[in-house]
C-alpha cells in the first residue's frame, strides 16, 4: 500500500497542473474583444471608408486594419501563449511566441508600407503628425524586443547569467508595447475621424460612434490580456523536465560545478 500511495503521489506531482477555470474564461474573453476589435475595424472602413484595396485612394485602408491586426491582436496574443500553454513544453510556447510577433512584425510592414505609398501617390507629407511619431517609435522598439527575444531566448549561445538579467526588461516590454501599441491606435483613430467627419463628429453620427466602440474594445482588449501576463498566480509553471534542463544548460553555460564557483 505504502508503494502505491507513494507512486500514485509521484504520478500526482509530475503531471502538469491545469490552468484555472477563471484564467480560461478571461483568455476566451479578451479573444472575443480582439476578434470584435478586428470586426469593428472591417464594418468602419468597409461601411464608411469605402472598403480596402491595394491601387488608387483605399491603400490607405490598409493601414489601420494591418496595425489593428498587427500590433494589438497579434501582438496581445503572442503575450499569450505562455498562458495559455501551461501544461505544453516550454519550447513550443516559446515558438509560437516568437511566431506570432514574428507575423504581427511582417503585418504591420505591409500596414507601414500602405500609408506611405498612399501618401505618396496623394502628396501628403510623411511622418508629421503625433500618431506617425508614436507609431515608428513602436514598430522600431518592437522589431528591437523581437530581435533581441531571438538571440536570447530561441536560438542557443545566450548564457543563463545574460538571460536572467534581460527576462524581467523583455517581459516589461511585451506589456509596454502592446499598451504603445494601443494607445497608438487610438491617436489614429482620432486623427481619422477628425480628417473625414470633423464637422459633424461632435454630434455622435453612426460612423463617429462605430470608431469610438473600436478604441474602447482596442483598450477593454489591452486591459484584459496585460492583466492576465501580470497576475503571478497565473504564470506558466515549469515542468519537472524543464527545471533538470534549465539546472543542466546552466551549469554548462556558467561552468558551474560541485566544486567549482560561478
Amino acid at each position: 500500500r505504502l508503494s502505491v500511495g507513494a507512486g500514485s503521489a509521484m504520478e500526482g506531482a509530475a503531471s502538469p497542473p491545469a490552468g484555472p477555470r477563471v484564467l480560461s474564461a478571461a483568455v476566451a474573453l479578451s479573444q472575443v474583444l480582439g476578434l470584435a476589435a478586428l470586426a469593428a475595424t472591417g464594418a468602419w472602413l468597409g461601411g464608411y471608408r469605402g472598403g480596402l484595396a491595394w491601387a488608387g485612394a483605399l491603400r490607405l485602408n490598409v493601414h489601420p486594419l494591418c496595425m489593428v491586426l498587427a500590433m494589438v491582436f497579434l501582438q496581445g496574443d503572442a503575450l499569450l501563449a505562455f498562458r495559455v500553454f501551461r501544461t505544453e513544453p516550454k519550447r513550443s510556447a516559446k515558438a509560437l511566441h516568437a511566431l506570432l510577433h514574428g507575423a504581427a512584425l511582417l503585418v504591420a510592414i505591409v500596414g507601414v508600407a500602405a500609408v506611405f505609398e498612399a501618401h505618396s501617390a496623394g502628396g501628403v507629407a510623411h511622418a508629421y503628425s503625433l500618431h506617425a511619431w508614436c507609431g515608428l517609435a513602436v514598430l522600431v522598439l518592437f522589431t528591437l524586443q523581437w530581435l533581441l527575444g531571438l538571440g536570447l531566448f530561441v536560438f542557443p549561445g545566450a548564457g543563463w547569467a545574460l538571460r536572467g538579467r534581460y527576462r524581467p526588461l523583455h517581459v516589461f516590454g511585451g506589456v509596454a508595447l502592446l499598451a504603445l501599441s494601443v494607445a497608438t491606435s487610438l491617436l489614429g483613430i482620432t486623427e481619422m475621424l477628425l480628417f473625414h467627419i470633423r464637422d459633424t463628429y461632435s454630434k455622435f453620427p453612426a460612423e463617429g460612434v462605430l470608431a469610438n466602440t473600436l478604441g474602447l474594445l482596442l483598450v477593454a482588449f489591452g486591459l484584459l490580456v496585460g492583466y492576465i501576463v501580470t497576475r503571478e498566480d497565473w504564470r506558466r509553471p515549469p515542468l519537472p523536465e524543464e527545471l533538470a534542463l534549465s539546472m543542466d544548460f546552466k551549469t554548462l553555460t556558467e561552468a558551474e560545478s560541485p566544486g567549482g564557483s560561478q
